[in-house]
């Protein structure tokens, strides 16, 4: 199979929730931040709430406990002032968190397709989910999506679903990818992904553990400053040998 190349660089770092996560994760200044220091890519939440809205926030519930898909997404930063305001350049990640009531009335998938199908003409796009059913019902605009699996989920199972599911990548955990004598080789499941034509994105690596994903296409990172001074560090280290 053909290997399909969202990533320019090896591995591309990718912004998670802009900056990365902490307080300002998730708001448009953290995204920008994010771009600012020389990002390409950016990764936010995206979830619905009662009224419909799209709003860009990991978490299910507000800060007085409430869940965000029982009241209006006013106030919130909704999914298209993102797109307003980011470059054209920079590619977006949407990682969107499906919700208990889509098991009745999935309509968040429904809601974001026109929005990412009108981006998907500006700016580089891709999807992820740890929602299977919402990947699917996305197949149809053309945008990249990738199976997001959660944290020690076997990378052996995580790579032959995305690839059974027509995917074009998958989003794996770094305690999914670290060195176990029950799996393959971090290096080898790469390199079997990409032969069933997926890329590989493993999420939340530390800075000080960058080289152990060298075989990904991507990284998304937590904290883009102290990432981005690691890879200077190694690049002047390797240059003053």
């Amino acid at each position: 199979m053909g290997r399909t190349m969202m990533f320019d660089g090896t591995p591309t770092i990718i912004g998670h929730r802009g900056c990365g996560t902490g307080p300002e994760e998730n708001t448009l200044e953290s995204l920008l931040g994010a771009v600012e220091l020389g990002l390409s890519w950016v990764e936010v939440d995206v979830q619905r709430t009662a009224d419909d809205s799209l709003v860009v926030r990991h978490d299910f519930t507000s800060e007085d406990g409430s869940f965000l898909i029982d009241g209006p997404g006013e106030g919130l930063l909704r999914i298209e002032e993102v797109f307003e305001a980011l470059p054209e350049h920079v590619g977006v990640d949407v990682d969107v968190k499906t919700v208990l009531e889509d098991a009745l009335d999935p309509r968040t998938g429904p809601l974001l397709e026109g929005i990412l199908r009108a981006e998907a003409r500006r700016r580089p796009l891709m999807v992820t989910s740890f929602d299977p059913a919402l990947l699917l019902a996305l197949a149809g605009t053309g945008i990249p999506r990738g199976l997001l699996t959660w944290l020690w989920f076997p990378i052996g199972h995580a790579v032959a679903t995305a690839a059974g599911l027509d995917l074009q990548a998958v989003a794996l955990h770094t305690a999914s990818c670290d060195p176990n004598p029950k799996q393959r080789p971090f290096a080898d499941c790469v390199d079997t992904a990409h032969k069933a034509g997926l890329e590989v994105i493993v999420w939340c690596p530390k800075p000080e553990d960058l080289h152990k994903y060298a075989a990904a296409d991507a990284l998304i990172v937590d904290d883009v400053p102290a990432t981005l001074a690691a890879l200077e560090a190694k690049v002047a280290g390797s240059a003053a040998t």
